[in-house]
């Protein structure tokens, strides 16, 4: 029977390596210990599970299926993102994701690192290569919400609007467009990307970058961060305030809408 010091070890070893709060780390290993069958069952499904990877689909992170999903939930609700939509777009929900980046110890990486990984390993698109990463790290802990690695904290908001992308991109490009759903607001605009992204310098010495991406034919969307914000009630107060930004722009591109309706 481990002592006291040697079960938190262990307990903190599998928080580690599942991304499950203590006190689920705690009890599956509790139970473990009062069933001892159960848990050689285990360790042989996760050795079938291990050798199943080599002929698994590119895509699809190291481990195929955790060994415990009750925190699932919770995984998805400390990442800030729904398991739904992150599987969606990646074909893979939080658990299998934090299985691939534990297995090489991404914890211990920097963002961009693990960005690199994400994106070259598994193909994600740059944007959701960013939401993986951002999510990864808050389950490890190495963020809280709204803040970045640094220490400072950020706002995001995207939208989609039904105009093609190059009307989108001229609504944030050209100065005069900019003015009737951003007014008052003396930003300089650093670097453009036509119809790809822009970094803008913001007059309280924030910045924000935008990152266009056509999604039709005549869809298109915008996704913004506001980088170097103070807390989390500044960044909340940001995401309000690009809530209702982007829902301007919206009226304003309304009429070209209707116009090639």
């Amino acid at each position: 029977m481990p002592t006291n010091k040697d079960f938190k070890r262990l307990v903190r070893g599998r928080m580690k390596k599942t991304g499950e709060s203590y006190t689920a780390a705690r009890s599956h290993l509790l139970r473990q210990r009062s069933n001892p069958s159960r848990k050689a069952s285990i360790s042989r499904g996760a050795f079938a599970s291990r050798a199943s990877v080599a002929t698994a689909a590119p895509f699809t992170p190291v481990i195929a299926e955790p060994l415990v999903t009750s925190a699932t939930t919770d995984l998805a609700r400390i990442a800030g993102m729904s398991d739904e939509a992150v599987k969606k777009a990646t074909g893979c929900p939080w658990a299998k994701w934090v299985k691939a980046l534990d297995h090489v110890e991404a914890y211990t990486w920097p963002h961009r690192e693990i960005a690199d990984y994400v994106h070259e390993k598994y193909k994600v698109p740059d944007w959701w290569t960013q939401m993986v990463t951002v999510g990864y790290e808050r389950i490890k802990g190495l963020r809280a919400k709204g803040q970045r690695r640094g220490g400072g904290y950020e706002a995001t908001r995207s939208k989609v609007f039904p105009v093609p992308l190059g009307r989108l991109y001229r609504a944030f490009h050209d100065s005069r467009t900019r003015a009737r759903w951003l007014s008052g607001v003396a930003l300089k605009v650093r670097t453009a990307t036509r119809e790809k992204s822009m970094r803008i310098a913001w007059p309280d010495g924030t910045s924000v970058e935008a990152y266009f991406t056509g999604t039709g034919a005549a869809m298109s969307l915008v996704q913004i961060q506001h980088r170097k914000l103070v807390d989390q009630a500044d960044a909340a107060r940001r995401k309000a305030y690009w809530s209702e930004r982007l829902a301007a722009l919206g009226e304003i591109l309304a009429p070209a809408v209707k116009k090639t309706a």
